[in-house]
């Protein structure tokens, strides 16, 4: 166990320390000014006539209401280089967070419906991540998502055209609309995803209640929970999480922008840390919900005095533990981390 630093604010603490990103959607980054570089390069209309035209669209009531505008803005991505320059802007973002991991959902779905190929997307995407670890020092993983209002014989249709290229990702999510699309309309294509060797996660209990954590798990057998903050509801799921330490990638500004909580100070995260789960803190979409992975840190922390340096160093030791990487690299980061936070006790 460390002992924190007692010496430096705990802002500084939290954007200094070594971390992990492990629910970020690669299109959620996509900032306005970058949509209307694209736009222009490639030629498509926008609905909005400037940058802030666009920005003061980002007033969201629910998840439909944010995945309307999102989908949109992805209209703009058609090249590999728009799929890499999407994904260069978010590292360097990343690194200047001190963020030494990231694992980028991607929606292949939102792109081969308009046209696009999944050997554009996912190679523009892929050659961002070399970048990144080469100039940046940041490692990465891609994760493929299904996305959950279409049908599952759409998302078998999707896996196939992944497969000549599935040595570029590591594991297959579930996002877009929760409300009427339970985990279990996916059971069969996650089995296959399972036989390949391909890790699991599935967005469940953000607008979705309990039962649909239940069917990740049960059902899809996910590795990690992302978001899950409804689970409070239920606490014998609860216990299970915290006896399984199944991974809950929660996004603190998210929530509050798509009204899970009204404001940070209600936020969850402070109980489920206390009850023993493995909680770690993401940014979900930042382009659209106000903030990168430091500004979640550092509003969270504002809102909820509770939480101290200890707690920080518990988050960031979490987003290590639940990455799909080896031991090793795992342990390497917590050297960090712990050189942070002072020597050992």
């Amino acid at each position: 166990m460390t002992t924190p630093s007692t010496h430096e604010p705990l802002d500084a603490l939290l954007r200094r320390m070594p971390k992990a990103e492990l629910h970020i959607h690669i299109e959620g980054s996509l900032e306005p000014e970058l949509i209307f570089k694209l736009a222009q390069r490639n030629g498509v209309a926008l609905k909005y006539g400037s940058v802030e035209a666009l920005r003061t669209a980002y007033a969201f009531s629910d998840l439909q209401s944010f995945l309307d505008i999102y989908y949109a803005g992805a209209s703009v991505l058609l090249k590999e280089e728009d799929f890499f320059d999407m994904a260069w802007a978010y590292f360097e973002r990343a690194a200047a967070d001190n963020v030494v991991h990231a694992e980028l959902f991607f929606d292949p779905q939102t792109h081969t419906e308009r046209g696009v190929s999944f050997e554009t997307v996912v190679r523009g995407l892929h050659h961002a991540c070399q970048r990144a670890h080469q100039e940046l020092g940041i490692s990465s993983r891609l994760i493929m998502c299904f996305l959950r209002h279409l049908s599952e014989e759409d998302a078998f249709k999707t896996l196939e055209q992944a497969l000549p290229w599935r040595q570029y990702f590591v594991g297959v999510g579930l996002d877009s609309s929760e409300r009427g699309h339970p985990p279990s309309k996916f059971e069969r294509v996650f089995a296959k995803c399972r036989e390949l060797g391909l890790h699991i996660v599935a967005h469940a209990g953000e607008e979705g209640p309990p039962a649909y954590i239940e069917e990740a798990l049960d059902l899809l057998k996910a590795e990690r929970i992302d978001h899950g903050v409804r689970c409070v509801e239920k606490p014998e799921l609860v216990q299970r999480l915290a006896r399984e330490r199944v991974p809950l990638t929660v996004c603190p500004l998210s929530n509050v922008k798509l009204c899970v909580f009204k404001h940070l100070g209600e936020h969850n995260i402070a109980t489920l840390l206390q009850q023993g789960l493995v909680v770690t803190v993401n940014s979900d979409d930042p382009a659209y919900f106000g903030g990168y992975l430091n500004q979640n840190f550092v509003e969270l922390f504002e809102a909820l005095p509770q939480l101290g340096a200890r707690e920080a160093y518990q988050l960031a030791l979490n987003s290590f533990e639940a990455s799909f990487v080896d031991q090793a690299t795992k342990d390497g980061w917590k050297r960090q981390l712990d050189a942070v936070f002072g020597a050992a006790l």
